[in-house]
């Protein structure tokens, strides 16, 4: 670890939560972290998460799977019921089943235990970068739907909606070819990645919690039958 004056006031603008029951794990990471120059608050279980959450705005989420209580998938649905976070999954399991249980969740990436914090800070380092908002536009109050690509986020009459990274690439992939039926597995790959495990399965359930967001402008997401969606 350094003692932190390289990386003051690097990353201080993002703050990040750590979730996990084993105190130690928490600390470790809690650590790294805040020696990497960000401001890290931590839980000891879900509920304590979604308490810190709903009292102030929290950039990143590492959240662990196996907890008492409420597990990781369970308190990442809270979460994305009213938080855009980044979310990192922090577990022990690496099968297939359970990333998709998760991404399904709303989770935007995973870290497999045991894993090393050097790793755990580079990804949650690229994550934020690419989550990081631009500066807001000046002049006239802005109206309608806007898919703001350079600063990652999507506005409803200048209002930002709560959508997760991969929410907001699925639309923006979408976007990117009108009136264009896109097969899923097409979608599957510009999305989620060529390597990626997953099934179609993971682009229906996304979707539809991006339908589900969007309310009125749902409309823009078509189902093309028998072949996958285009965005009108």
């Amino acid at each position: 670890m350094t003692d932190g004056k390289e990386f003051a006031g690097e990353h201080m603008e993002h703050t990040i939560l750590v979730v996990d029951d084993e105190q130690l794990i928490r600390e470790l990471i809690a650590d790294y972290l805040e020696d990497e120059g960000y401001e890290v608050m931590q839980a000891a279980d879900g509920a304590e998460a979604v308490c810190l959450l709903r009292q102030r705005a929290v950039d990143l989420v590492v959240l662990d799977v196996m907890m008492p209580g409420k597990n990781g998938f369970e308190v990442c649905e809270d979460i994305r019921s009213f938080s855009n976070a980044v979310i990192v999954m922090l577990t022990a399991k690496a099968e297939e089943g359970d990333k998709l249980t998760g991404y399904g969740s709303g989770a935007d990436d995973y870290v497999t235990k045991p894993f090393s914090p050097k790793v755990l800070a580079a990804k949650i380092r690229v994550l934020l970068q690419r989550w990081s908002h631009a500066e807001p536009a000046s002049g006239a109050e802005e109206t309608g739907f806007v898919i703001d690509e350079a600063a990652y986020e999507v506005r409803v009459n200048g209002s930002v909606l709560p959508l997760t990274t991969k929410e907001f690439e699925l639309l923006r992939c979408l976007s990117q070819h009108p009136n264009q039926a896109l097969t899923r597995d097409s979608i599957l790959d510009k999305v989620w990645g060529m390597d990626h495990f997953g099934d179609v399965r993971t682009v229906d359930t996304h979707i539809k919690r991006l339908r589900r967001k969007l309310g009125e402008h749902a409309e823009h997401i078509v189902t093309v039958r028998g072949n996958g969606y285009k965005y009108r």
